[in-house]
Parts: C-alpha cells; sequence; structure tokens
C-alpha cells in the first residue's frame, strides 16, 4: 500500500523575487500525471539544484517547486510493462526538478521513457554519488573518444576539478588511462586530485589567458571545461592540433570571446555536452560503464551524504563555490 503523504523540500515565492525554502508535507495524489510512482531513496546536490532552490527563473518557471534533478529509489507503482513494482531506478535530467517535482520529495512521478534501471554492480547510494555529474562526466570523456582523442594523445586538462563534474572527470579520464591535469582555484585540494587520479594539478590561474592573442602554446590533447567564459576560451586556443575542448558549464560566465583560428588553423573541436536530452541509447552505455569499466575506485571517498533537512547548508556552500566532490542526499534519514 502507497502512503499517503511525503516529506519534501519546497521553494515558494513569498513576495516577488523573494523565495524561501521549507520542509513540507505532501500528498502523494498531488503529484503530476506519469507512468511510474518512485518512493526516492536518495538524490544529489548539482548547482542547477541550487539556482532552482534559489527562485532562478531561468531554471524553473513557476513556484512554489521542488528541486533535485536526480533521484534513485524503488518503483511504487507503474502503467508501464516495461517498468515493474518493485524495480530498482534511477532517474537524471529531462524535466526531472526543473518543472517537474523533483529527487527532493520522497515520491517523484514520471514518464516511463525517463526511467533507467540501475546497473548491476551499483548500489542506488552510489548512483548518485555520480548523478548528472557522473552522466556528465562520462558523457565528456565518450565524446572525447568518439573525436579521436586517446589515452595516448597526450594531456587532458580538466577545469573546475573540484566540483562534482570536474572531480568525477578527473578520476574517470585516470581510471581509462588518460594523463590528467586538473586546474582548480582551492590550494588545499592538490592532494585530493593527485588522489583523484591526476598527474598534475595546476593553479585555475595558469590556464586563464585574457589577453587578445587568438592562439596560445598547444598543450592539450583534450580538454573537459566545466566552468565555462575565458576559462573555456583560453581552453580552446591553447589546445593541441586536432584536439577537442568538451563545455558543460557555464559558472564563471554563459559568454564566449574566442575567434575561429583555433578551429581553422589546428582544427579543435567544441562539444557540447548535454545531459539533459541525451539519448536513452548513451544513457544506458555510459550508466552500463560507470557501474563497469570506468567505475570509480575513490566513488565513496568522492562523496558525503546530508539528510533532507540539512540540504540547506549544502545548497548555501555550494553557491560560493565551496562544495568539494559530490553530496548525496539521503531522503528517509
Amino acid at each position: 500500500m502507497i502512503q499517503e503523504s511525503f516529506r519534501a523540500m519546497v521553494v515558494a515565492e513569498r513576495s516577488p523575487g523573494v523565495f524561501d525554502r521549507s520542509i513540507v508535507s505532501r500528498k502523494v495524489a498531488d503529484l503530476p500525471s506519469g507512468d511510474v510512482l518512485i518512493r526516492v531513496h536518495y538524490s544529489s546536490l548539482n548547482y542547477k539544484d541550487a539556482l532552482s532552490a534559489t527562485g532562478n527563473k531561468g531554471v524553473t518557471r513557476s513556484y512554489p517547486h521542488t528541486p533535485g534533478i536526480d533521484a534513485a529509489g524503488v518503483v511504487a507503482e507503474s502503467a508501464s510493462s516495461g517498468v515493474c513494482v518493485g524495480d530498482k531506478v534511477l532517474v537524471t535530467g529531462y524535466d526531472l526538478g526543473v518543472n517537474t517535482p523533483g529527487g527532493y520529495g520522497q515520491f517523484i512521478r514520471v514518464p516511463a521513457e525517463w526511467v533507467i534501471p540501475l546497473p548491476d554492480d551499483m548500489s542506488l547510494e552510489e548512483s548518485m554519488m555520480y548523478g548528472t555529474a557522473g552522466l556528465t562526466a562520462a558523457l565528456s570523456v565518450m565524446r572525447l573518444k568518439t573525436l579521436g582523442v586517446m589515452p595516448g594523445s597526450g594531456d587532458i586538462l580538466v577545469t573546475g576539478a573540484t566540483g562534482g563534474v570536474g572531480s568525477l572527470a578527473v578520476a574517470i579520464l585516470a581510471r581509462a588511462g588518460y594523463r590528467v591535469t586538473a586546474a582548480s582555484g582551492k590550494p588545499d585540494a592538490t592532494d585530493f586530485l593527485h588522489h583523484l587520479g591526476a598527474e598534475r594539478v595546476v593553479d585555475r590561474s595558469e590556464v586563464l589567458d585574457v589577453s587578445p592573442r587568438p592562439l596560445l602554446k598547444g598543450a592539450w590533447a583534450g580538454v573537459v571545461d566545466t566552468v565555462g567564459g575565458d576559462f573555456l576560451a583560453t581552453a580552446i586556443k591553447s589546445t593541441r592540433i586536432g584536439g577537442a575542448v568538451t563545455c558543460c558549464g557555464n559558472v564563471a560566465s554563459p559568454e564566449l570571446h574566442t575567434s575561429v583560428f583555433p578551429f581553422i588553423l589546428r582544427g579543435v573541436s567544441l562539444l557540447g555536452i548535454d545531459s539533459v536530452n541525451c539519448t536513452r541509447e548513451d544513457r544506458f552505455h555510459i550508466w552500463n560503464n560507470l557501474a563497469g569499466e570506468w567505475k570509480v575506485s575513490q566513488l565513496h571517498e568522492l562523496s558525503s551524504e546530508t539528510a533532507l533537512d540539512d540540504l540547506e547548508r549544502e545548497i548555501q556552500l555550494i553557491l560560493k563555490g565551496g562544495q568539494k566532490g559530490r553530496i548525496v542526499v539521503n531522503l528517509w534519514k
């Protein structure tokens, strides 16, 4: 029997432009229509969640709203022949936590096509240690490989290397045999990043060039950029002939000021990474890789767990750029 009510974080606009967050009781019957009802065991905290939680209407159009773009749990009800009650599943991306009530509620109801079966050799908790950040990092690695950037091609730069996507990118790349240079603005993170597999750790100032020069010395066979802005522009003009740069973040800036020269003189490829609308085929492939050959051995060290009631502190921390690794939200703690 499905319980009638559950706990969830709800963000409300108390007055124009003024938002607050509280943990409230919601009714299962009030969830939107959908094929599958999931009892959520774990979620995670991403920068996008923090934006939604603070009332950013570029992310979430209307409030009140429950954020959480990631969720992992057990199917409680299903109207789909491909999803059975009792199945362990995960949901990331699509509209979850954006305009559809998300993983910061103990129950979600979603379309069946959003639901991915939990891979063998991965726990529900581990899937949220990866979450959207892990999916994004792994998609970045997959796209580099597709463009021919292989472990023997040369050094790979990861920017924003202590964040959720960045730290997992460092670990996945190292696991896959790449030689990684990790760039971070946190001087105390050197040991942490070396432990994840980075061969070199540099201050982010070393990979930032705001001069008008259209090209810099080719240093990187590939780049996983998680911050955007001038860091992305610098990465593009310092990538070697035939190299590739993946782009998945805009915390530094959504604007990109560069020239065509890296593309037409060096054949550099700029690859946008979209973890929201990527195909189910890619999702299956990535999640099974993350449970298998790309499984990060330091996954538990990369992550810390928080309860729903304590999530407010973590939201404030990620907004200030203080997140290190991954935050997993235990919905029943």
